[in-house]
């Protein structure tokens, strides 16, 4: 059994996010996969997180309220962390999970909405949240692609298991994302062993892309979204699907709705016609909504919709939902 690297050294800090925020619908999205880097619970969320080499267990805690959000933060290290390091690792917290961000021009223009004024009045102050890396979103949306839920979590198991670091920290025992230069020796063949089947190649190929600097996310976030666009697709295995995802939750470019996947264009034929999934109606015509709707904030408008969809899920059963859902 793999023993845990146990983290003693204990830090804490307060972040104040940009209100309003809503902790819960931020820092816990419904419809993600399981991953053995986290958990959640109402208030808190343990996240591991890598930063200039550094395994970190964090525990994001909420201590405030939606119009005066207050977060306390926990780090937990092998060792000291100097102050240069904490200033740069809050930066990149700040980032990642979009604290930031003001949302008040967006409330504003669709707090009269039919169907989106209800949605953010419930959920007023939750963001795209994006909890990784870009090569860690990278990695995970590989394994999701084209299988059953199932399937990725136990190709990402098998990865954290033979690549990441376990760490143990606040009563809790979390796999830890590796360095992509942790996988230099790694092969094709190497990977396909480990039952991840085509994948291999898309992930031998985006190691190869962040080692040889092919691509620099820290860069990227102070590009456009056509420059950061290219700059994706060029990645191997990393289509139009995975890229509008990551323009929206890693660079939150909130107007990014340029691709609409066959599952997802069920499931928004169902939310935004009210037709049966499988008459679904033609991406053509969604796009041309969500454009003539919610022109500036495509993405995060459907994010709203999308997630209550998936909250309500956690309380009631949806049976047209649970049909298109791949366990």
């Amino acid at each position: 059994m793999t023993q845990p690297l146990i983290l003693q050294q204990r830090q804490s800090i307060e972040l104040l996010p940009a209100s309003p925020f809503r902790f819960d619908a931020t820092t816990h999205k419904p419809d993600h996969f399981p991953a053995a880097d986290n958990e959640w619970q109402p208030g808190i969320r343990w996240q591991t997180m890598r930063w200039q080499g550094t395994p970190l267990g964090l525990r994001i805690e909420n201590q405030g309220t939606v119009d005066e959000p207050r977060i306390s933060l926990a780090i937990w290290s092998e060792g000291p962390l100097r102050q240069v390091f904490l200033d740069g690792l809050l930066d990149e917290i700040r980032y990642r999970h979009g604290l930031h961000l003001d949302l008040s021009e967006f409330n504003q223009r669709f707090q009269h909405d039919p169907q989106l004024g209800p949605l953010i009045e419930r959920w007023r102050g939750m963001r795209p949240c994006n909890y990784n890396s870009l090569y860690e979103y990278l990695i995970f949306a590989i394994v999701l692609q084209n299988t059953i839920v199932r399937r990725s979590v136990d190709m990402m198991q098998v990865l954290f298991g033979r690549y990441g670091t376990l760490l143990s920290f606040d009563g809790k025992q979390l796999y830890c994302f590796w360095e992509p230069r942790t996988m230099l020796g790694t092969t094709e063949e190497d990977l396909r062993q480990l039952k991840v089947g085509y994948r291999a190649k898309s992930i031998r190929r985006v190691l190869d892309a962040f080692v040889n600097k092919e691509i620099d996310e820290v860069d990227l976030r102070s590009k456009g979204t056509e420059e950061q666009r290219r700059a994706l697709l060029r990645l191997y295995g990393i289509g139009p699907a995975s890229v509008g995802y990551i323009l929206g939750d890693v660079f939150h470019q909130w107007d990014e709705m340029n691709h609409i996947s066959p599952w997802e264009q069920k499931i928004y034929s169902k939310l935004f016609f009210d037709v049966d999934p499988e008459a679904a109606v033609p991406v053509a015509q969604l796009l041309s909504l969500f454009k003539e709707r919610f022109l500036g904030y495509r993405m995060l408008a459907v994010h709203y919709v999308w997630e209550d969809l998936f909250w309500r899920r956690t309380h009631e059963h949806i049976p047209w939902l649970e049909k298109l859902i791949r366990r």
